[in-house]
C-alpha cells in the first residue's frame, strides 16, 4: 500500500472525522496534506538534477553560522511555560502501541520506505540530506510532535513511546536522514519541556507555522573520555545578568543551516542548557563528516565570547534539566538503534535464504542460521529496554535505571548486528552495493553520539 492510499480509507481525503483532538489525527491530517501536494513527486524516488554539496570529505569548510530569522520576544519574563501531561498511568506492564501509535508508524513507516530508504545512499555520500526529503518530514509534523497542543503542537499528553516509534520507523529508512529529520524537532521538544513562557512565545511559533528553521542540539565535544555530564564548555555569569559561552561542541546536526541551537555547557559547576540564535557574534561552524550518521551532514560549532542573556538558560541552572535531556537523547538514540537494527535482519534473511554455496543455501549452514537468530534475539531485547524506558518518561515515572539499560544494550548489540550483518553478506558485505556496509557505520554512532536528536 503506497503512502497516497495509506491516507484515504476513513473521513474526508483520508483524515479521521471526528472533532477529536488526538495527536496522531493532527499527523494524519499533515500527511494529508503532503499527500495533495508535489513534494512526493519532487522526491518522486528520482535523483536530484542538482544537489548541493554540503560538506565533502576532501574540501571541507568553516565559516561563521548562517544569519538567523529574527524571533521576536514574546510572552511574560520568568513565567513557567505550558506542559504536556504525563500519560495515565495503567499499572499493567504491555508495551504494545496503542491504535493511535500504530496508525502512526504505519504512516511514518511508508515515509521512510518511499521517501528515505531510496534516498539515502546519495544523501551519505554527499553529506547531506536533500531538502526535498527534509520537507516531506516537516509536512508530516515530526517538528510538532513533542510540542503542547496549547502551543499549536499536536501533543496532549507526554509523546516519548511515540516519538521513541516514530524515530524506530524513520530509522528503518536511514538513520542519518532520521537524525537530520528530527533534529528540529527535538529543539521544540525541548522547549515545550523546559521553555518558559517568554521562551515558548518567541521560538515555537517558528516551528509550528509552517516555516520551520534548522535547529540542532549541541551536546558532544571531541574530546578525549570525553563524559556529556561534565561538559568542557564553559559558561561565565556576567555582570548585566547574562552569560559568555566558550568551548567546541561536535556531532551538531546541520549546523551550517541551522537558525537556533540548544548548548549543554557548565555554570557554577553544574551542566546547563542555554538558547543560542546563530546569528550571535562569536559561532563559527566547521564541517565534521563522520565516519556514519552522514546524512546528517554534522559539524563543529565554535564558541569563543559568546554572549546570550539572562533568558537564554534552559531550564534549571542545578543540572536536572540537562541530566534529563541527555537520558532522553539516550531513548531516542537507542530507538535508532532498534529501527536500523530491524532494516539489518529484514535485509540479511532473505539474502542468506538465496545466496547459494556449494549447491545449497547460506542459511542451511548451522553457523549463519544461528547468527541471523542472535540478531533477531538480541534485537528484541533492544527493542523491550527502549519501549521500557520511553513508557516509563511517558507516564512520568523516574527512567534513570532503564535508560541505562537500554543505552549500553543498544550500543553494544546494535554494533554487533551491524557487524554480523557485514559478515553474512560475505565480500557483498564490504561493498556500497549493499546498504548494509552503512548501516554498520551507522550503528557505530549509537555509543558515541550525545545529543542531536531527543523524544
Amino acid at each position: 500500500m503506497s503512502l497516497l492510499n495509506a491516507l484515504r480509507p476513513g473521513g474526508r481525503h483520508g483524515v479521521p472525522t471526528s472533532e477529536s483532538r488526538d495527536p496522531i489525527g493532527l499527523v494524519v491530517a499533515g500527511l494529508n496534506r503532503l499527500a495533495q501536494s508535489d513534494v512526493l513527486d519532487r522526491v518522486g524516488l528520482r535523483k536530484q538534477a542538482e544537489q548541493a554539496v554540503f560538506t565533502v570529505t576532501r574540501t571541507g569548510f568553516r565559516s561563521v553560522t548562517t544569519a538567523s530569522r529574527t524571533f521576536a520576544r514574546a510572552g511574560s519574563a520568568g513565567r513557567p511555560g505550558s506542559r504536556v501531561p504525563s500519560s495515565p498511568r495503567t499499572g499493567v506492564f504491555d508495551l504494545t502501541p496503542t491504535e493511535d501509535e500504530q496508525m502512526l508508524v504505519d504512516l511514518v513507516s511508508e515515509y521512510a520506505a518511499e521517501v528515505l530508504r531510496p534516498s539515502a545512499s546519495e544523501a551519505d555520500e554527499a553529506c547531506e540530506a536533500p531538502e526535498p526529503v527534509l520537507k516531506a518530514g516537516l509536512e508530516i509534523g515530526l517538528p510538532v510532535l513533542g510540542v503542547p497542543e496549547v502551543l499549536g503542537g499536536i501533543s496532549e499528553e507526554r509523546s516519548a513511546m511515540a516519538g521513541a516509534l516514530v524515530a524506530e520507523a524513520l530509522a528503518h529508512g536511514d538513520m542519518g536522514l532520521a537524525v537530520a529529520a528530527l533534529a528540529p524537532g527535538s529543539v521544540a521538544t525541548a522547549l515545550g519541556l523546559w521553555g518558559t513562557e517568554a521562551q515558548q512565545q518567541t521560538y515555537l511559533p517558528s516551528f509550528t507555522d509552517g516555516d520551520v528553521p534548522a535547529a540542532a542540539l549541541a551536546l558532544t565535544e571531541p574530546t578525549v573520555l570525553f563524559d556529556v555530564l561534565s561538559p568542557a564548555t564553559t559558561a561565565v555569569r556576567q555582570a548585566d545578568g547574562g552569560y559568555r559561552l566558550d568551548g567546541l561542541k561536535s556531532a551538531v546536526v546541520r549546523g551550517a543551516q541551522a537558525e537556533l541551537f540548544v548548548v549543554g555547557a557548565e555554570l557554577d559547576g553544574s551542566p546547563c542548557l542555554f538558547l543560542v540564535e546563530s546569528s550571535t557574534s562569536g559561532l563559527t561552524i566547521e564541517s565534521d563528516p563522520a565516519m556514519g550518521v552522514r546524512a546528517a551532514s554534522l559539524t563543529r560549532l565554535h564558541l569563543d565570547g559568546v554572549t546570550v542573556p539572562a533568558e537564554a538558560l534552559l531550564g534549571e541552572a542545578d543540572g536536572s534539566t540537562y541530566t534529563e535531556c541527555v537520558r532522553l537523547s539516550r531513548i531516542a538514540w537507542c530507538a535508532l538503534a532498534v529501527g536500523t537494527s530491524q532494516a539489518v535482519l529484514d535485509y540479511v534473511t532473505p539474502y542468506v535464504k538465496g545466496r547459494e554455496a556449494f549447491g545449497e543455501p547460506i542459511a542451511h549452514r548451522q553457523s549463519v542460521a544461528f547468527m541471523v537468530a542472535n540478531i533477531a534475539i538480541e534485537l528484541q531485547a533492544m527493542r523491550l529496554l527502549t519501549y521500557k524506558a520511553a513508557g516509563h518518561v511517558a507516564a512520568g515515572k523516574d527512567a534513570a535505571r532503564s535508560t541505562a539499560l537500554a543505552r549500553k544494550a543498544c550500543a553494544d548489540k546494535g554494533m554487533q548486528i551491524g557487524l554480523d550483518g557485514v559478515q553474512l553478506l560475505g565480500g557483498h558485505g564490504f561493498v556500497k552495493e549493499h546498504p548494509v556496509e552503512r548501516w554498520y557505520r551507522d550503528l557505530r554512532a549509537v555509543g558515541v553520539m550525545e545529543g542531536s536528536v531527543m523524544i
